[in-house]
């Protein structure tokens, strides 16, 4: 009789199997990108996995979020991505982390083995951040790029960060490495889609330009970002990802 792990076995065999059963994953940043990243993760077989998140479900999010449903609204992110996932896989190990991510984590967070880190963060700094400490450790990862004001998730693609082209952010986080003191290749899912440019007012209170004008966004680009982003890490973890 098939088993869960079945089809996936056919596909990279039962040492495979073994390898990502006996790794564990770190996902910062459980939105758009970052759910269905670690849906695909648990779904391929990662024996362990590290949520990294201090937000909330909110009603914003249930165009995108795996997790976000009205029963989950007011939950933590982390959380919820857990007991969903929990519902599948009783042979796994998750660790939840609410808190937002910058390097001030870093003693906490990676104070125990990770082999592969996912950065599906939002914010710039914090961005940079991970992706030092990955150089800096010899830590593989894989940073996602801007996915918002997109429409097509065909225009995805995985390159090295100084070769990106039409994404608003990759263009300042080039800025901010070509700064950095730590270097190396950085792969990153990105698209090669022009973003529309959101000016629509939608909260007059916000304090900053994000919040008053947020970004619109899609349930398939974060999405399909989410994908990619696993199957690098789990093809890493294999040993047949793409040299960039």
């Amino acid at each position: 009789m098939e088993q869960a792990d079945t089809r996936t076995k056919l596909l990279i065999g039962e040492e495979g199997a073994a390898v990502l059963k006996a790794r564990t994953v770190c996902v910062l940043g459980i939105g758009g990108v970052g759910s269905f990243c670690v849906e695909a993760l648990a779904r391929s077989g990662i024996g362990r996995l590290i949520l990294v998140d201090g937000d909330v479900v909110a009603p914003s999010n249930l165009n995108r979020q795996l997790m976000a449903v009205q029963e989950t609204i007011g939950k933590a992110k982390t959380e919820a991505m857990a007991e969903r996932i929990r519902q599948y896989r009783s042979d796994i190990e998750i660790r939840c982390v609410n808190r937002f991510y910058d390097a001030s984590l870093n003693e906490e967070l990676f104070c125990e083995p990770i082999d592969f880190v996912v950065d599906a963060i939002d914010t710039l700094s914090s961005k940079r951040d991970c992706i030092e400490y990955c150089l800096l450790h010899q830590i593989p990862f894989i940073s996602s790029m801007g996915m918002a004001n997109r429409l097509d998730p065909t225009k995805l693609t995985i390159m090295e960060l100084m070769k990106t082209t039409y994404d608003p952010l990759a263009k300042v986080m080039r800025s901010m490495m070509r700064k950095s003191v730590v270097k190396g290749k950085i792969p990153v899912v990105c698209s090669l889609e022009q973003p529309i440019r959101q000016t629509r007012i939608i909260n007059e209170d916000g304090k900053t330009r994000k919040e008053q004008m947020p970004p619109a966004s899609s349930s398939f680009v974060p999405a399909a970002a989410g994908l990619a982003c696993a199957s690098y890490a789990v093809r890493t973890l294999l040993g047949k990802a793409e040299k960039l």
